[in-house]
This record gives C-alpha cells, structure tokens and sequence, in this order.
C-alpha cells in the first residue's frame, strides 16, 4: 500500500476516534443529573493511549476541563499503579491540584482492555451541583472548607462499585442523589466511549491503540511547530490589574516565542489571596494554552503533541500557582482573564491578528 493511502486510512480512523469521544461526551450529556452539563456543556471527554496521552477529545468541553484532562490521566496512571489496574475499573478524583483546579469537578478515568490487554482509557469530567463543604464560593480561608475532597482512588474495582465511597459522598454533600447519579454517568459515558472504540477496533482490524496513536501524536506535533516557523521570535509582556476580592491582584506573563514553542512565565503576578480565588498551575495553564493555541494554531486538533509547544511555569505561591491548602473553589474568576493576558503579549508579537 503506498504511503498516500495509508495516509488517508489514518485519517479515516483519526476522524472515526474523534466520533467515538463524540458518543462518549454526549451520553454525558443525556445521563448526567446536573443541570450545568445538560444545557451549557460543562464537561469533557477523550481518549488516551496506555501512556496517557491524550489522543483526541470531544468538542463539547471548555478548556478548563479538557485541557486540564489532558494531564489529569497521568496522575490516575501513577497514583493507581499500573499493577493494579484491572479490566472493569474505573477511578475517581476531584484533587484541584490533579484534576481540574477545584473540587466541584470530578474526573472519571477507565481503562479500556482489548483482548485481555490494556489498551488506553477513557476519561470524562463534569461540574457538579454540590460538593459539601462551605458551597460554591470564595469564602473559604482554606481547601479543608470547601468540601470533599477525594483524592485518586477506584470507584469501581473489576466491575464492583465502591459502596464505602458512594456512602461517604451521599452523607458529605447536600444535593446526594444528583451527586451520586453524575458519578454514575460519568462512568457511563467512557463506558460508552470504550464499547464505542472496540467497534472501531474491529472494523479496522486493529489490536491496539499504538499505531494510530502514533500517527495522531506525530503529525500534531509537526503541524504545530510548523506554526511557529512564520511567527516574529521574541520576548513580550503583558500585564493587568484586576479588583481580586479584598485588595487588588495583578497578573502578569512574559512570553518566548521561539521554533520550539511559546513558553509563558508568570512571574511578576501577585501572591495568594487568603480567598478562594486562587488558581491552581493546572488550570492557568489550560488557558494560558487555549488563549495562545486559538491565535497561533487554531487548525490542529487538541492532543497532547499539539499542547505539548506551549509551556507554562509560575512562581510558586503566586495566585496562578496556587498551592495547597490554599482556597480555589472559585478559580475560574481570576483563571477566565488568562487567555486575555497572554493574548495581550502575543498582540505585540502579531499587531492586528489578536482580537481586542
């Protein structure tokens, strides 16, 4: 076969993986009990490789789940222990320092298995109703207060539910049977996404995920540095001064444009608040991605190779770096004006194509 048609069979199944985290994101929305996931789509969904790169996600999402997502699996990987992953798992965190950035988001992780061998997973995140604690915030001086927090564990082990957990979690919030039934569905969506992928498998006659994670990954990859080859390298700065919630914060970044990629440092960006509108790295940085990635390479797919040019690091202890136990319920208000900061420095890198 030559080397254009094998090109085009991958492109085939590439476009067919993309449709099965499709079914698996829209079966979130059928199932889940929280009205934030039915009617504004606050989820996301993919699929990974058995190294936990995220190989292709569901279009209904934010950034702030799915970009996070994108790193969340390798925690599930390690904190689990690859011995101790079976067939019929699936696990569970909420960590804002693992997952998304604040407990009322929980992240569901599920190993797919092919044959009797592990092939990849599959993983979904929604914002629930409640999650105990103080409620939905700022108010809280500490994470401790702002609910449940539950780190990397199995909800599900070779098929069997966690009935220890589901019980602490009924008698630790206040909306129980809707919290338990969005844990539930998000199981069933990578449940979904996993039968989903096994057809695919089976048409294509494929084994594994290896060979069209490869070409995923690959060709990302190369896109996304050629992307960088027509941009004017250098370094630009930006920064703004926003209200906070007791005394004004300021964020600040400076961006390397270079071959490699686009490195963004916050240094300069105020310390922690004593409310919770701290923002852990993980989520700084899903913006910081987005904001950049919808300027420089809009086109390319979101995986991990194509994520993987935009670095972000951060003084730790400052407000986009936020460590714990320090207070996050309410992330998103700082978090949501990071793809405005880093666009203000890409702006004087590319005058006229950055939106105002």
């Amino acid at each position: 076969m030559s080397d254009t048609l094998i090109d085009i069979q991958m492109q085939v199944m590439w476009n067919r993986l993309v449709s099965v985290v499709e079914e698996q994101a829209l079966t979130l929305i059928r199932t889940a009990f929280s009205t934030s996931v039915r009617e504004a789509g606050d989820l996301s969904a993919g699929v990974f490789d058995r190294a936990g790169n995220m190989l292709a996600q569901a279009v209904t999402g934010t950034p702030g789940h799915v970009n996070t997502m994108a790193e969340a699996v390798v925690h599930f990987i390690n904190d689990i222990g690859e011995d101790n992953i079976f067939e019929g798992d699936v696990y569970v965190t909420n960590d804002p320092w693992k997952g998304t950035g604040h407990l009322h988001d929980i992240t569901i992780v599920s190993p797919s298995f092919y044959k009797g061998k592990l092939i990849g997973y599959f993983a979904s995140t929604a914002h629930v109703v409640d999650i105990g604690g103080r409620g939905f915030g700022p108010d809280a001086r500490e994470v401790y207060e702002e609910g449940l927090f539950i780190p990397i564990m199995k909800l599900f082990e070779r098929g069997k539910v966690n009935r220890d957990l589901i019980n602490i979690l009924r008698n630790n919030v206040r909306e129980n049977d809707r919290v338990v039934g969005d844990f539930y569905a998000l199981s069933a969506c990578n449940e979904t996404g996993h039968k989903r992928l096994l057809d695919m498998l089976e048409e294509f006659k494929l084994d594994d995920l290896e060979h069209i994670g490869g070409f995923i990954l690959e060709h990302s990859r190369r896109a996304t540095l050629e992307c960088f080859k027509s941009l004017p390298h250098g370094t630009y700065s930006n920064s703004m001064t926003l209200d906070g919630y007791d005394v004004p914060v300021t964020l600040a970044v400076t961006i390397t444009v270079g071959p490699d990629g686009i490195k963004s440092d916050f240094t300069g960006t105020s310390g922690m608040s004593q409310f919770g509108i701290n923002v852990p790295l993980g989520y700084a940085k899903a913006y910081a991605c987005y904001g950049l990635k919808c300027i420089v390479a809009p086109e390319i797919p979101n995986n991990t190779a194509s994520l993987a040019p935009f670095e972000v690091t951060a003084p730790e202890g400052c407000i986009l770096n936020a460590k714990h136990p320090a207070p996050v319920s309410v992330r998103h208000v700082l978090g949501h004006f990071v793809p405005d900061l880093v666009l203000g420095a890409l702006h004087k890198c590319l005058p006229g194509k950055v939106p105002a």
